[in-house]
């Protein structure tokens, strides 16, 4: 079980979603390998996640048959989302970068 930082979940589901659309199963499967198995996705925080970027309109779903051939709902990165993502990316490299020097692990 992975604990995500407040937005970084998003931000994760968004980036993943950039260069694929993917159902459920997929963007969990894509982070967990990303991640080099370290961060596990579990359904209880992915979809509700999933939910909410829909209705702010980051992402958009429609039913599509899966690998299995079974119809699955897949998810896009829409306009809006690549937008928000690159703003989240950007903030994200700024506070990492500052919590790196207080932490004596980035140079000042």
């Amino acid at each position: 079980m992975s604990v995500f930082p407040k937005g970084a979940l998003d931000l994760l589901v968004l980036k993943v979603l950039q260069s694929q659309s993917l159902h459920g199963y997929g963007i969990a499967a894509r982070i967990h390998e990303l991640s080099e198995e370290v961060l596990a996705v579990e359904e209880g925080t992915l979809y509700p996640a999933l939910h909410k970027m829909e209705r702010t309109g980051w992402i958009k779903s429609s039913w599509q048959p899966s690998p299995t051939g079974r119809r699955a709902r897949f998810y896009a990165l829409t306009a809006k989302g690549r937008k928000y993502l690159a703003a989240g990316v950007s903030e994200w490299e700024t506070t990492n970068r500052a919590i790196g020097r207080v932490l004596g692990t980035e140079p000042a």
